[in-house]
């Protein structure tokens, strides 16, 4: 099976967005089918996918009449077209190109904004709704003025004007057998005012809706260019330097070992490493770290970041494909595709919801008529039922909260990998993290050495292939003291324990207390030492210990105490020594300590604090710590951790700093508060106009505003969480 991602052009409403979803999965050759309305993309998993396209354009086009589907691929090439765009070649910092970001959003927002205005879409939408505007006020103008007949005829001149494409997409969808379609409900509510000589309001009502319309579809582009462009931070082109000359290529061509020239304020193009030069780089664009970090020649750079007042020539280590700006906006198309619980409920829901209302209006219509006599007023209650039984703002409201969390998560280093990770982590409550890196730097030294000085070259020399960081310390630690290391006879890594090597013929060990346990030395056990013991025995006799400690990161005090106040259980796993796992405990505040366990007795515990408190999120950033993420409710992993890490997590925090855990919590939190507010808002807004209806006080207008008006509030809405304060 093959997935591919297309882009839909055409695509204008969310509920046939969904419907369409439904009739493509229904297809026995297609394994899965995912339609993402807020970046209009369709992820296809099926043996042939390419060879498909025709059949599911079909399937798709009985729902919306003129849409279709190209490779997402193709995309790059058109948009390096455009490279050289009107505005200046080097857009580096797309915010403050003129000409607009959408140009160039190839597999995000599409390019459909340019070359395929939605069917009703644009400049057509507004001039038609002027010039039907016009004739509408003409046509009250005139009935005012006791010009009945002159009065009606523009009134049907702008109801034409108007509904043209209403009208005839709902007789191009009755052909298919669509008569839920929110056209046909549209056309016949507003025929229907027609037939009892309703002509202002028929006209009015469509005026209303195509203004609500259009104002839906832009919200809706607008919120979706604003958080596309909150992710999509690649370059257009590169300035690669050849010989003495710099030349202006699409960023795609740049390969790794190309040298580029980085100008002061230039965002860095591609993932590579400093050659010439010194600057400061703010990585607030890719971790929300707001403190400038200073490079010099050797150190590595992260495509996305801005380059502050230095110039920099630096040499690509990874492709475009592969750079951290690449990575960062497909995690969130990515994340964009896997649907949040609710959304397939509101689905599901929306399939019963229309029909239910529809036949409504229908028992409205004749039951209530038959029983007073007053058909004018009934069937115009019903025509107003007709107008709200669209479930478009039900089903739009709902991924687009979602896009915004997932968009507003990534403006500060916060990658979700999808809707169910948000949504498992609004029932999160205990928060389990791991001590190295993720509540401590990871930058362990050697404090001090017990014992005979000779057993730090030994533990460097057997420790040297080994990308632990204790032992890497250890290694450091001689490397400054300038002390000769020999490469063992034998060496044997003993997980989760230490090492047993064969050095100049003596067996030495080198490790935890497990370890010469294991092979039954001797050591003292009092441990006044704060810090990890890296314990050592030459032939079986223990000759002394080496004192490994590690400083404990700048937010995570205040990060547990943001923890603690929503009233979560904190606990801390740790690999390490009890004495050493409690003083940072302490020192950070943190409830339950666990220290001392193996990976898999890390997974145990954290099914045991399960059990006792309810969903657990584990926080960790070790290729070890894989396991346990898993087996979380939801894992979370710091982005200076191993990519094994980062791979099984279902949310990533690229600025390595605890306080992103309260913040992504809180992210999550109000992503799910918008999105039930939005469903219930619209839930409500409708109601109310059918129990006035019923009460007597029907009103089409009020029938519009509860089908596109609470749309676009919702849209606007959702975007809210884009804006929030830290």
């Amino acid at each position: 099976m093959a997935q591919k991602v297309y882009l839909i052009e055409n695509l204008c409403c969310a509920n046939c967005a969904a419907k369409i979803e439904a009739k493509l999965n229904a297809l026995p050759e297609v394994e899965q089918a995912v339609i993402v309305f807020p970046t209009r993309q369709l992820r296809l998993t099926a043996a042939d996918p390419d060879g498909l396209l025709g059949k599911l354009t079909e399937i798709a086009r009985t729902v919306e009449p003129d849409v279709a589907f190209r490779h997402a691929e193709k995309e790059q090439h058109h948009h390096h077209e455009h490279g050289e765009c009107g505005c200046g070649h080097h857009h580096h910092d797309h915010e403050a190109c003129g000409c607009g970001h959408e140009h160039h959003h190839h597999e995000g927002c599409g390019h459909e904004h340019h070359h395929a205005e939605h069917h009703h879409g644009g400049g057509d939408d507004l001039g038609s709704i002027l010039i039907g505007g016009g004739l509408f006020v003409l046509g009250l103008i005139l009935s005012a003025l006791g010009f009945d007949i002159v009065g009606k005829i523009a009134f049907v001149a702008a109801y034409l004007v108007l509904g043209r494409e209403v009208l005839t997409t709902a007789v191009k969808n009755l052909t298919r057998g669509h008569m839920l379609d929110e056209n046909f409900l549209m056309s016949i509510a507003t025929l229907g005012a027609f037939c009892i000589n309703e002509f202002p309001e028929a006209v009015g009502v469509m005026l209303f809706y195509r203004v609500g319309e259009y104002f839906e579809e832009k919200a809706v582009e607008r919120s979706r260019s604003q958080i596309m462009e909150a992710v999509d931070l690649r370059p257009e082109v590169v300035h690669l330097v050849r010989g003495m000359e710099v030349r202006v290529v699409p960023a795609g061509d740049a390969r790794p070992g190309d040298r580029l020239v980085v100008r002061p304020g230039d965002r860095i193009p591609l993932d590579g490493v400093v050659i010439s030069g010194e600057s400061r780089i703010d990585t607030a664009p890719i971790t929300g770290e707001p403190v400038p970090v200073h490079v010099a020649p050797g150190d590595d750079l992260t495509s996305g970041c801005v380059n502050g007042a230095g110039q920099l020539i630096m040499e690509v280590r990874k492709p475009l494909a592969e750079s951290m700006v690449t990575r960062i906006l497909d995690s969130v198309e990515n994340a964009a595709a896997s649907k949040p619980k609710i959304d397939r409920f509101i689905t599901r829901f929306a399939r019963v919801y229309t029909p239910i209302v529809v036949g409504l209006a229908a028992f409205v219509a004749v039951v209530p008529s038959t029983v007073t006599g007053d058909w004018n007023y009934w069937v115009y209650t019903a025509l107003s039922f007709l107008v709200m039984s669209c479930p478009c703002a039900l089903v739009l409201s709902v991924p687009l909260a979602f896009f915004s969390g997932i968009g507003a998560g990534s403006k500060r280093g916060i990658l979700f990998k999808g809707g169910l990770s948000i949504e498992a982590m609004g029932n999160v409550k205990a928060v389990i993290m791991d001590k190295t890196g993720t509540l401590t730097k990871g930058d362990f030294r050697v404090q001090k050495i017990v014992g005979d000085e000779a057993i730090l070259p030994l533990c460097a020399s057997c420790e040297q292939q080994s990308t632990h960081p204790i032992a890497m310390s250890i290694v450091a630690a001689a490397r400054e003291k300038r002390m000769k290391l020999h490469a063992p006879e034998a060496l044997e890594e003993i997980s989760g324990r230490g090492i047993r090597a064969v050095l100049a013929g003596k067996t030495i060990l080198c490790g935890n207390e497990a370890l010469l346990e294991q092979f039954g030395v001797a050591y003292p056990a009092e441990n006044q030492d704060l810090g990890t013991r890296v314990l050592v025995a030459v032939n079986g006799t223990y000759a002394g210990h080496l004192v490994i400690a590690d400083t404990i990161k700048d937010g995570a005090k205040d990060a547990v105490k943001r923890l603690k106040n929503k009233g979560l259980t904190t606990v801390m796993l740790t690999g390490d020594s009890e004495d050493s796992a409690r003083a940072v405990a302490e020192q950070v505040g943190i409830h339950q300590v666990h220290a001392k366990l193996l990976p898999q007795q890390k997974l145990e515990r954290l099914q045991q604090i399960r059990s006792e408190s309810g969903a657990a999120m584990f926080v960790g950033d070790g290729i070890n710590d894989a396991p346990v993420l898993a087996g979380a409710d939801v894992g979370a992993a710091m982005g200076s951790g191993a990519d094994a890490a980062i791979e099984a997590a279902d949310v990533v925090f690229m600025t390595s700093n605890p306080e992103a855990i309260p913040e992504a919590l809180d992210i999550a939190a109000a992503t799910a508060r918008i999105a039930w507010q939005n469903v219930v808002f619209a839930l409500i807004v409708k109601g109310l106009a059918m129990v006035l209806g019923l009460l007597g006080h029907a009103s089409m207008w009020m029938a519009v505003f509860a089908d596109s008006g609470v749309a676009m509030l919702c849209v606007l809405n959702s975007i809210r969480i884009l804006y929030r304060k830290k």
